[in-house]
């Protein structure tokens, strides 16, 4: 079923890239974002985590230079049967995460300084837990291609005015219109149907990896209540890379209901607690107590 969405998803990028090019330049325009398309999904699918990664200035940390952290992100691994994903951090004031990689074997989880400051080691569990739990269903592939391809669309329609004066152009003015305004909308539309189903599905997960919901609800709640009152430049500069990210790192939210990257917090709060009321008289002791 991932491998389904995957080809789905980059056969929907594709299709829209190629009609751009055929809308700026015809027949020739079709052709050539053809080829470029072909080439931007393997470039996507093998390097770009590490474009995600530097976008962010992210750096690696280890068990030296970060134990804490990495040894939480290593218990939580071993209770989810996930390989070791590398370890960042991201210095930025405000409070947030994402995991990246195109299957469990090559992944990465990130969290910013703001975030480490902010959250409880519990918390932090809860929030790192999530992260795997996006690995282990393989929507890092998904989630980080969408991002280069999205981000690319998106330049491409920023420059649409000035590419689309070709002779070879089907629509004129018309069709450069259209591609600077439809054209990030369809790149949008297609990360938010994937980030708000999937961000239902690894909360979930992320619950069951660390044994107690709660931990990520309540992260969630002082994740929201931070990152809405700090600026994230980068991911203001990298839209794109917003659905990648827990909690929405854009302050953009004019268009909040239809064009919104991720689900309603309170939403996502309240089906942890229902969780949390299932499984009570499971609840585990912490480990990192």
């Amino acid at each position: 079923m991932n491998i389904m969405r995957t080809a789905m998803l980059m056969a929907a990028m594709t299709a829209l890239f190629v009609g751009i090019g055929y809308l700026l330049g015809g027949e020739a325009g079709l052709l050539i974002a053809f080829a470029v398309a072909g080439a931007m999904n393997l470039f996507a699918y093998w390097n770009s985590d590490k474009m995600v990664l530097r976008m962010h200035n992210a750096r690696e940390v280890d068990a030296r230079s970060a134990p804490q952290f990495y040894g939480l992100v290593q218990t939580l691994s071993n209770r989810a049967n996930l390989p070791m994903p590398k370890v960042y951090i991201i210095d930025e004031a405000q409070p947030n995460a994402f995991a990246t990689g195109r299957n469990p074997e090559n992944a990465a989880v990130a969290a910013t300084t703001g975030l480490l400051r902010l959250l409880s080691t519990e918390e932090q569990a809860g929030v790192m837990a999530h992260e795997l739990a996006h690995i282990r269903h393989r929507d890092t592939l998904l989630m980080t291609i969408t991002a280069t391809i999205a981000g690319a669309i998106s330049m491409l329609a920023n420059f649409a005015f000035f590419f689309g004066r070709s002779r070879d152009n089907p629509l004129g003015i018309v069709g450069v219109l259209l591609v600077m305004v439809l054209a990030p909308i369809a790149a949008a539309l297609v990360q938010m149907a994937i980030s708000r189903t999937r961000e239902y599905a690894a909360d979930r997960g992320g619950a069951e990896i660390c044994g107690h919901p709660m931990w990520l609800a309540n992260a969630l709640q002082k994740l929201e209540q931070g990152a809405r009152g700090i600026d994230n430049e980068r991911a203001e500069e990298n839209p794109a890379t917003a659905h990648m990210f827990i909690i929405n790192p854009l302050h953009g939210r004019a268009m909040d209901g239809l064009f919104s990257t991720h689900p309603n917090t309170a939403n996502r709060v309240a089906a942890l607690r229902e969780m949390a009321g299932e499984g009570a008289s499971r609840q585990q002791r912490s480990p990192w107590s």
